[in-house]
């Protein structure tokens, strides 16, 4: 499966992690970006051998991004071929299904979403994560072209994952939430709420009007990417307290993606 999922940009390289250290490389990266710049809590564990790593990491697929040459890159993570700099981890529903299922479950009622569409197989998006000086447009495309080829290679009908506000109070993100509960709203057969006993309610009481540039200026540029490409926001939103964040929840079916964005990505149904 590489092959129909590898890309390149200038000097970055996108592939699939091919192997158990190469996985390991990923759980490094994570435990910089998310414990030591951006405050999440590890456990005891997680401190000491320095790696974000959970049960689901053994049977995802992780995309690499990997700055290509033998200049160390400050902060990445050696592998084949050059530096990690960045990656995401997916997870299909077959996978998922044959083992303990989807991650987000344990933030949203996803199920009922999935029993609703049981002609289309959906792939779960989880755990992006770049270093900070590579959290450019090239990156992002060439990530975003990773997961297209995966798309398509594997017959992908939806999107889905939770999406990170940085900051675990929801009313510092108040304008945001509510701009996302409104604008992006999905029709009743692509509804999911957050598990009730986790709910944060992300419209503001009364009716106001919307600030639509304030609200988007907020917002980190893998939501923005994908609300851009036509994705559904969840009902409700949930605090992640380990990661310090506010979780959204992304729905992004492929029959809902501007098809403007297939001329540079490829057809939903044409070969990686």
């Amino acid at each position: 499966m590489g092959p129909l999922i590898d890309a390149e940009r200038g000097d970055l390289a996108l592939r699939l992690a091919a192997t158990a250290d190469e996985v390991q490389a990923c759980q490094h990266l994570r435990y910089r970006v998310f414990y030591e710049e951006l405050s999440a809590q590890p456990s005891e564990a997680a401190r000491r051998q320095r790696l974000d790593a959970d049960e689901f990491d053994a049977i995802c697929d992780h995309l690499l991004v990997i700055r290509t040459g033998t200049t160390p890159t400050e902060g990445g993570i050696p592998v084949r071929g050059g530096t990690l700099v960045g990656t995401y981890r997916l997870l299909r529903q077959d996978v998922a299904e044959a083992n303990n299922g989807f991650y987000t479950q344990g933030e949203f009622d996803v199920a009922p979403l999935v029993a609703r569409h049981p002609d289309l197989q959906f792939l779960e998006l989880g755990r992006s994560c770049v270093l900070a000086p590579y959290r450019t447009k090239p990156v992002v495309e060439l990530l975003w072209q990773g997961i297209w080829n995966y798309v398509r290679a594997h017959r992908i009908g939806v999107m889905f994952g939770c999406a990170s506000l940085e900051g675990a109070d929801a009313a510092d993100h108040a304008l945001s939430l509510d701009f996302l509960a409104q604008r992006f709203d999905p029709p009743p057969d692509w509804r999911v709420s957050a598990l009730p006993h986790r709910r944060v309610e992300m419209r503001l009481p009364g009716n106001h009007p919307i600030n639509d540039k304030a609200a988007l200026k907020d917002l980190p540029p893998l939501i923005k990417g994908y609300l851009r490409l036509g994705c559904y926001i969840g009902d409700g939103a949930v605090i992640d307290s380990q990661f310090n964040t506010v979780d959204v929840l992304i729905i992004l079916p492929v029959s809902a993606i501007n098809p403007r964005y297939f001329a540079h990505f490829g057809q939903p149904q044409e070969n990686a």
